[in-house]
């Protein structure tokens, strides 16, 4: 545990020295931003027509889809830049396993991520302020523990692409596409049948995702993405392992 908190450390200084980090909080701030006031204009006009108060889920729903390009940016150059820079070699013959190199990078993005979830807490205070006699704060702990496990397995899944290459270009667009083909699995139902179809249906991530924006906790929605977690964390680490002994 003392070499994946290590990493995992020293991953999340990294964020914070790298100008890449700061321009995607700001970004995914600004964007969220952006999001929240047309969404409070918007309600704000409508309210003197109809009594339906804003709802908190205008602050998840936005979330979900911004986190599809923040992350594959995020997740980009955990192990492609350590083997572009050549440090990758250095990594393999110290004292650390493959799977505590892997769980560590993703431990340390996975702490970023979670502390820019954090930030946008104001956005639920500033509605909650807004709204008359407040707001349900039920359905805004469950949607962001949803964001926290969505992200979580669109993390593993950036850190396993890493791996593939030392081209950090070339990891964000594959780790987009995978965790696109996730998001829109659903899509392609009526084209198969059978196991395909019922495979497809399972491993849509915003099926599973839809429990938590609603308000509600559902077991099997939590086992899926520690379970989608874990499952590519795994492959990360085969691919790392399979660069010790290439």
């Amino acid at each position: 545990m003392r070499n994946i908190w290590t990493i995992a450390r020293r991953e999340y200084k990294l964020f914070f020295i790298s100008p890449i980090a700061y321009v995607v909080a700001f970004l995914f701030m600004l964007v969220l931003g952006l999001f929240f006031s047309l969404t409070m204009y918007g309600s704000i006009s409508q309210m003197a027509y109809s009594p339906t108060a804003p709802s908190p889920q205008m602050v998840i729903s936005p979330m979900v889809t911004i986190l599809l390009f923040t992350i594959p940016a995020v997740t980009m150059r955990t192990i492609a830049e350590e083997q572009r820079s050549g440090t990758m070699e250095l990594l393999l013959t110290a004292p650390v396993r493959d799977w505590e190199l892997v769980l560590g990078k993703w431990l340390g993005s996975f702490l970023f991520m979670a502390s820019l979830l954090l930030l946008t807490g104001v956005f639920p205070l500033v509605l909650n302020f807004m709204v008359k006699p407040g707001i349900d704060f039920g359905p805004v702990i469950a949607g962001y523990l949803g964001l926290l496990l969505l992200s979580s397995s669109m993390l593993a899944i950036g850190v396993m692409v890493s791996a593939l290459f030392a081209n950090q270009i070339a990891a964000f667009f594959i780790s987009l596409g995978v965790v696109l083909a996730l998001w829109l699995s659903n899509q392609f139902t009526s084209y198969v049948q059978g196991f395909w179809k019922t495979l497809l249906d399972f491993l849509d991530i915003i099926t599973h995702f839809v429990s938590f924006y609603r308000g509600t906790i559902a077991l099997k929605d939590v086992v899926f993405f520690i379970s989608l977690t874990a499952l590519f964390l795994f492959f990360g680490t085969a691919l790392v392992e399979w660069r010790r002994w290439r």
